[in-house]
């Protein structure tokens, strides 16, 4: 996995845009922040997963040690045990 990390903040007025089929994870490291997504579709719970957030093979570099996690979090798998069928396919350039 690859994965690209960009700091959005009140100062720097940033947002970002995350193409359908692309994971996407956020680590808050104020003590508040407003969070809010714009979807292509109707938001569908049930086509949601997670990926472990410290999965070695895609090697985030977090800004935090210890983060407090949902429960879905918690129980999320390596992208590697992740079934094929769920994950979206791309075409190789």
């Amino acid at each position: 996995g690859q994965w690209v990390g960009i700091e959005l903040s009140a100062d720097n007025h940033r947002q970002l845009y995350i193409p359908p089929g692309f994971a996407h994870g956020f680590c808050v490291t104020s003590d508040s922040a407003l969070f809010a997504y714009k979807c292509t579709d109707t938001y569908n719970p049930s086509a949601e997963f997670s990926v472990l957030w410290n999965d070695s093979d895609i090697g985030i570099e977090w800004p935090i040690d210890n983060p407090e996690l949902s429960a879905k979090d918690q129980a999320a798998l390596p992208l590697s045990q992740i079934d094929p069928m769920r994950l979206p396919a791309y075409l190789a350039s």
